[in-house]
């Protein structure tokens, strides 16, 4: 590959109570260090699991179990994402999960925190995911998410005192909008330089092999990003 430094933009189509996203996280990072040659600058994008969730969210149980008919298949599940888990580092902790959030306002500091840099977003993104399924957070709670925001390093009295107002609600939304118009109907979805979607929780070769091909194809030129 050229060895000129270009950066290669990665936008992650995710939503922060999806456990394969979390998955997709922690492979992702490790594709990144696995190609030290590469510059990668990553943004996080929006993605509503379920946006029918009321903003103070559903008793996890009763939400799960509507959606999956049993505990035995809930367990099932559970038990299989449980052990990927551990494979990638993450302690997953359903049965601390007590309340199914809706995301849209997580999606909102998340968007704030650009801002900030993509490595704030980054932070923020991360911390969500461990909050959720590892400590059981409600991440629709305006006192957890300001929490993390404080974590991530971003300024706490200004993410209240927006969370207090509708800001950015309809510029989530219509970008949540826009992955599904692109086709994009499960997360997480990796989209490089706007124009190449790898989907799923690919494993950290695949992203690795991707991330080495597309970054060299732009060394060469042969790249028209959408930026």
């Amino acid at each position: 590959m050229d060895t000129a430094v270009q950066t290669l933009h990665i936008d992650v189509v995710s939503d922060v109570v999806c456990p394969w996203c979390f998955i997709g996280q922690k492979r992702l990072d490790r594709a990144i260090a696995a190609v030290p040659e590469v510059d990668v600058e990553i943004h996080w994008r929006p993605f509503q699991l379920d946006p029918t969730i009321p903003l103070e969210g559903r008793g996890r149980k009763e939400y799960m179990l509507s959606k999956f008919g049993s505990v035995e298949k809930l367990h099932e599940i559970h038990a299989r994402i449980e052990s990927l888990g551990v494979a990638e580092g993450i302690d997953f902790d359903f049965d601390a999960i007590t309340v199914s959030p809706n995301t849209l306002d997580a999606h909102r500091v998340l968007r704030w925190a650009a801002a900030n840099g993509a490595q704030v977003q980054g932070r923020l993104a991360r911390r969500l995911f461990q909050l959720y399924f590892e400590e059981g957070k409600n991440i629709g709670d305006h006192a957890v998410l300001i929490e993390a925001a404080r974590e991530a390093g971003i300024d706490a009295p200004v993410v209240e005192a927006m969370l207090a107002t509708d800001a950015d609600r309809d510029e989530v939304l219509d970008e949540a909008a826009t992955a599904s118009r692109m086709g994009i109907t499960g997360v997480p979805c990796f989209l490089f330089e706007s124009k190449y979607a790898v989907m799923g929780a690919q494993d950290t070769d695949t992203l690795a092999d991707a991330i080495r091909q597309i970054a060299a194809a732009k060394a060469r030129g042969e790249l028209e990003t959408a930026r």
